[in-house]
């Protein structure tokens, strides 16, 4: 896949505004009812980088960041500063923040996974960037090492243990986690008389599918 494993600065990326997207089709039925369905399992995330910018010496940083990627061409990482670890952002991440899978036995492979709870309803997002030296995993109460029990993949998000932990067990994970993402638009508009009254370039960002 078109994706470079580079995350775009986290100082341009703050400020920015965007969030979770999801598609819903709604049919009203001649009875006044409604019938709504989506085509999507999961959410999509959009953002502005445009308002993160402060300075001419961002957007120098942007167009650069810009034109290595050639545009939509390539993906990148993204730092979603409203959510970007698997507890809470105010505190230190454990190893149990999320469950992330019950073993049956026989399985070695389990991928990352970030639950989102409402009342007694709750959606499984994938993590498929997670940050490089942040992941903790945990069997039951006992966090494992990295490196000895199990591997991670950053590029997929992917755990790999060495053998396969017991059936029933909780396994568990501590993570902080990057958005696959591209650029929305092959053309950025700038201008410096512009930007020092105030107005700052237009920087669509759209989360892909890895």
């Amino acid at each position: 896949m078109n994706f470079h494993e580079v995350r775009f600065p986290a100082s341009l990326s703050f400020g920015s505004v965007g969030g979770p997207e999801r598609r819903t089709d709604v049919v009203t039925l001649a009875n006044g009812f409604e019938e709504r369905n989506t085509p999507w399992a999961h959410s999509r995330r959009r953002y502005d980088a445009g308002l993160g910018m402060r300075s001419l010496d961002d957007v120098e940083t942007l167009i650069a960041f810009f034109e290595a990627r050639h545009g939509q061409m390539y993906g990148f990482r993204w730092k979603d500063w409203s959510d970007f670890k698997s507890g809470r952002a105010s505190v230190e991440t454990k190893f149990d923040d999320q469950v992330i899978a019950t073993a049956d036995g026989g399985q070695t492979a389990f991928q990352l996974i970030k639950t989102y709870r409402s009342g007694e309803f709750s959606y499984a997002r994938p993590i498929s960037k997670p940050v490089a030296g942040s992941v903790r995993i945990g069997i039951e109460q006992d966090e494992m090492r990295e490196s000895v029990d199990y591997q991670v993949d950053m590029t997929t998000g992917l755990v790999q243990f060495d053998k396969p932990p017991v059936k029933s067990m909780r396994v568990t994970a501590g993570f902080e986690f990057d958005v696959p993402v591209r650029f929305d638009t092959d053309r950025i508009q700038t201008s410096v008389a512009s930007f020092q009254a105030g107005d700052v370039p237009n920087v669509p960002v759209v989360e892909v599918r890895v």
